[in-house]
């Protein structure tokens, strides 16, 4: 099976799956998830690569996924792997696109991972998540990790902004939303000028500085997810209809948000009938490499 453009109505550039295909069905008692949901108000759900699949080829709609590694987490045999994610990809190519994370505090072992998973694997793309593995984008530490990504021509998707994760919880979970700051993706833009970057959802409380870098460095896109449409602030909005048209990529953050809930609720906003469909397919088929 292959991904057939035609025929799917849009690509979702960030979902996440919580459950390996051989970990029993549910979201069990996981505090995180639990703390996630209330958050998004909604309920706790995980999903296997195979069922995020099947939902999503209901909806002729295809799928970007991963999880997010950080280093000193404990080990979840019910988690999926990088490897699992690629690997039950590719049964299921006709709607699912694996992104793989390594934290970058794994150093030269998460290179070496990093590449292995591009070439025997096929990822398409990584996910970081700032806050949740404690560095600053532009901290050299990660610069090792950029560069296999920058040679095998594939985007970095970093969080940005708030985040649910910790939200509530003492000490917010230990997450620092300074290191989320889109800012620090500016640097990154100049020191890999051939690496695409997606600054994952409205960046707040930072969103003219998001707005600022996808404007000014040319691989800088913003997928538009983890936020209902109808928050979306009117300086978003602005730009998504008229300078960053082609650089704006549909998300939800599944399973937090769903895509029938973001897309009615996008229906209730300013955003241009003709920008819709380079917003919900046409801009992330080129930055994939699928058009």
């Amino acid at each position: 099976m292959s991904l057939d453009l035609d025929r799917i109505v849009a690509i979702d550039v960030h979902t996440h799956v919580q459950r390996s295909v051989t970990a029993p069905t549910g979201a069990g008692d996981d505090p995180e998830l639990a703390a996630m949901a209330g958050y998004f108000r909604t309920k706790a759900a995980t999903y296997t690569v195979d069922e995020l699949a099947a939902y999503y080829r209901e909806r002729d709609m295809a799928a970007v996924t991963f999880v997010v590694d950080v280093k000193d987490q404990p080990a979840d045999p019910a988690r999926p792997t990088n490897q699992e994610i690629a690997e039950r990809a590719r049964v299921n190519s006709d709607v699912i696109i694996p992104f793989a994370s390594i934290d970058p505090a794994r150093g030269a072992d998460g290179v070496r991972e990093a590449a292995r998973l591009i070439d025997e694997h096929g990822v398409r793309g990584f996910k970081f998540h700032p806050s949740a593995q404690g560095f600053l984008p532009n901290d050299r530490l990660a610069y090792p990790l950029y560069e296999v990504i920058q040679a095998a021509g594939i985007p970095a998707l970093f969080h940005t902004g708030q985040t649910g994760a910790g939200s509530g919880q003492r000490g917010g979970g230990g997450m620092r939303l300074a290191y989320s700051n889109p800012i620090y993706l500016d640097d990154v833009a100049v020191d890999f000028p051939d690496l695409p970057i997606i600054l994952a959802h409205p960046s707040f409380p930072w969103q003219d500085e998001a707005l600022a870098v996808a404007l000014h460095k040319p691989l800088v896109y913003i997928d538009l997810s983890g936020w209902s449409p109808k928050y979306f602030p009117a300086i978003l909005v602005q730009y998504a209809n008229t300078l960053l048209r082609d650089k704006m990529l549909f998300g939800t953050d599944f399973p937090m948000l769903t895509p029938e809930r973001w897309m009615g609720d996008l229906a209730k906003t300013s955003l241009r009938d003709e920008v819709k469909a380079g917003l919900f397919k046409h801009n992330a088929a080129r930055l994939l490499g699928l058009s």
